[in-house]
């Protein structure tokens, strides 16, 4: 009598001797149109995964490597549309687990899915001539899955036990084959472009070019040992690099070398460390050299803006040489801001006001008109 599963249902086959031990698994459907669908048999270890890639048993491995499950195709005989035998006795102890699936064949090309297939179900019978063990049908919830775990087979206290299912998969039979580990099916690597003049065929080897050891090949030339380079103390972050786009912030260390599009944080001789907005090459350079960031007043490099480098005390940056496309303009004197010239001005108002008024008398000016009579 055949047990009608549940999906996730099981039911005892061989259990303490009684039982069959060679079952058929067929395997059914109905698709209209062009539709090609196969089943296939993966021979699982305790971890779930297929025991080799001939473990997987398909249209070309028709049989495991232990022979107890045989790919027998469409019996013809209008029950299952494909079939399997299992010798439940063969099967290798390594093996735990015996996964049937049913996949659509170019599923992604032809645009097909099982939401277009129809009575879909699994049965394992007494491959002996006896009955119908147990049986599941899939139901109408696969829509977009294009590859089907129908059921299972798998060891039980000695036995054997047949689970229901069902469990879709969107990624056609390679999705899983990738969940047990498999790599039969993993996509051929690309062929190299073909050159423009054919290759000459290869001439055909003698009996005695195969009893012939083949020549040693030539060993590479040593190749130089790289020079060491010695560890750096600090670790470098990465720089960003700069946006294509324009900045209103021009680099801090020297507005010629244009937008200031990474911030860095720089730490000034004297003050508290603050954040800056400079190009790619200052940051790069604050990043990578230990503060205070100061050498000697000859040290070739960035003066800071507002210090020229000759001004003592305030000696130019380690770490940041002239290269090409920063090369900042030597200092001629001393520069003052519109602030500066602003103040001097005020001041000399105010003191030419100051002074005029240290010179004048205290007394108002006083006009004497003398009359003279005669």
């Amino acid at each position: 009598m055949s047990t009608a599963l549940a999906k996730g249902a099981n039911v005892p086959v061989l259990r303490d001797g009684k039982g069959p031990t060679s079952v058929l698994v067929g395997l059914g459907w109905q698709a209209a149109g062009e539709y090609d669908l196969d089943a296939n048999a993966l021979l699982c270890d305790a971890d779930g995964k297929a025991v080799s890639d001939q473990h997987f048993v398909f249209f070309n491995n028709l049989t495991s490597p232990d022979g107890a499950v045989t790919h027998l195709g469409d019996p013809g005989d209008g029950t299952d549309r494909e079939r399997l035998r299992v010798d439940l006795a063969a099967v290798e102890q390594r093996v735990q687990r015996i996964v049937f699936t049913v996949a659509i064949y170019q599923a992604d090309e032809r645009r097909q899915a099982f939401g277009s297939v129809r009575g879909a179900y699994v049965r394992v019978a007494d491959a002996a001539g006896g009955g119908e063990v147990a049986r599941y049908e899939l139901g109408p919830e696969l829509t977009t899955e294009t590859a089907v775990v129908f059921g299972e087979l798998y060891r039980h206290g000695g036995g054997w036990k047949f689970r229901a299912i069902g469990q879709g998969y969107s990624s056609g039979l390679a999705g899983i084959a990738t969940d047990f580990g498999v790599a039969v099916l993993a996509p051929p690597p690309a062929a190299p472009a073909a050159s423009a003049a054919p290759a000459m065929p290869a001439a055909p080897a003698t009996p005695a070019a195969l009893a012939a050891p083949a020549a040693p090949a030539v060993p590479p030339m040593p190749a130089a040992a790289p020079a060491a380079v010695p560890t750096p103390t600090l670790a470098v972050p990465a720089v960003l690099p700069e946006p294509l786009g324009g900045s209103p912030v021009t680099c801090f260390f020297d507005p010629a070398h244009g937008p200031g599009s990474t911030p860095v944080l720089w730490s000034p001789q004297w003050g508290v460390p603050r954040q800056i907005q400079s190009c790619g090459a200052c940051a790069q350079r604050v990043q990578t050299t230990p503060p205070p960031y100061y050498t000697a007043p000859a040290a070739a490099g960035y003066p800071q803006p507002g210090y020229p480098a000759a001004q003592p005390g305030y000696a130019q940056q380690p770490g940041y040489p002239q290269q090409g496309g920063h090369q900042p303009e030597q200092p001629q004197g001393r520069r003052f801001g519109t602030g500066a010239l602003i103040g001097a001005g005020a001041a000399g108002l105010v003191g030419g006001a100051l002074l005029n008024e240290a010179f004048s008398d205290d007394e108002p000016d006083v006009i004497i008109n003398n009359y003279y009579e005669d």
